[in-house]
């Protein structure tokens, strides 16, 4: 609309529709403060309740007027909790074997990665549809085929040559410590396909450089190519990290040492307490349970408050988006 038509309209009409701007505007501000407010309430409100009932008291819980906040309150949940867990020792072998498994997976999938971004091979596109397939795959339908194997474990009928039967590797962590070596972890397909996205995103003038100056493919990878790669190497470290701390899949099939990992502690805590304690109340029960779940996530939330900003940004650059 020019300036003459704009003089020619009444001044009502234009104050109308600018009114009728600033409501549709309002409208649309009002909607996505409503949506914002719907989805973090969905995300954050058992978390929430689960905070808050962890410093309930017995009182607390047959209170009909306490809703949310505690009218008592207590922190023996969490001594409680704290004890029955052994959480300094839980936690550190916890991280002993997340740390490990971790490492293992980023050195295991960053070059399956940069192998199917760069390199050339035959039924390449097969290979990588398969690698597809470990993403889809829901878990539950490998779980038979996976204890079967690792329950009468062999290499291609060598071991059981030998000693006439196979090794019974349930009961321990080597399971895991093998399916992560051979790139088939938790997780794992997608690992190789955010580095595969993100090799594939970077100049293949940085290798051409490396070969003019003499360097070999390990060193181009090792020394190059991953060091470029920190964003996707940082991205997998903590999505492995809270997976695999996480995990009670794999923990549960291979019958892990419940002493060992902080799922499984959180898993037997209510019985636990139950028996040494003598809570007969589950009710009851369960607010030692939400203090050991809150103790459980602490350290998570910490990690990530830690790295939030390298995460988002890796995050963005590795392909997982877009």
């Amino acid at each position: 609309m020019n300036i003459r038509n704009l003089k020619d309209q009444p001044l009502d009409e234009i104050q109308v529709k600018k009114a009728g701007r600033q409501i549709k505007g309002f409208l649309i501000w009002l909607l996505k403060v409503v949506i914002i407010v719907g989805i973090s309430y969905i995300i954050l409100g058992p978390l929430i309740t689960i905070v808050a009932n962890s410093f309930f008291t017995a009182n607390d819980l047959y209170n009909p007027v306490v809703m949310l906040l505690p009218a008592e309150g207590t922190l023996q949940n969490y001594i409680t909790s704290f004890t029955r867990m052994t959480y300094p020792r839980t936690l550190a072998t916890t991280f002993a074997y997340v740390i490990s498994l971790t490492l293992i997976q980023i050195f295991i999938c960053s070059m399956a990665g940069y192998g199917f971004a760069r390199y050339e091979f035959p039924f390449k596109k097969v290979l990588f549809g398969c690698v597809i397939l470990t993403i889809v795959i829901p878990n539950d339908t490998l779980m038979l085929p996976l204890y079967t194997q690792f329950r009468n474990f062999d290499i291609f009928g060598i071991i059981h040559l030998v000693t006439g039967h196979g090794i019974n590797l349930l009961s321990t962590e080597v399971p895991m410590y093998i399916m992560t070596a051979l790139g088939c972890g938790l997780r794992s397909g997608l690992y190789i396909y955010i580095f595969n996205q993100f090799f594939r995103g970077l100049p293949k003038e940085i290798e051409e450089a490396a070969v003019v100056d003499g360097a070999g493919s390990f060193y181009t990878y090792f020394r190059i190519m991953l060091v470029n790669a920190m964003p996707s190497v940082l991205t997998v470290s903590i999505f492995s990290l809270v997976w695999q701390y996480n995990d009670t899949f794999y923990a549960k099939l291979f019958s892990i040492n419940s002493k060992l990992l902080m799922s499984m502690r959180i898993s037997t805590l209510r019985a636990s307490i139950e028996f040494i304690d003598q809570i007969k109340d589950t009710a009851v029960s369960q607010l030692y349970l939400y203090a050991g779940i809150v103790l459980m996530v602490i350290p998570i939330v910490i990690i990530y408050i830690l790295l939030q900003k390298r995460f988002i940004e890796g995050a963005s650059r590795s392909g997982i988006v877009g």
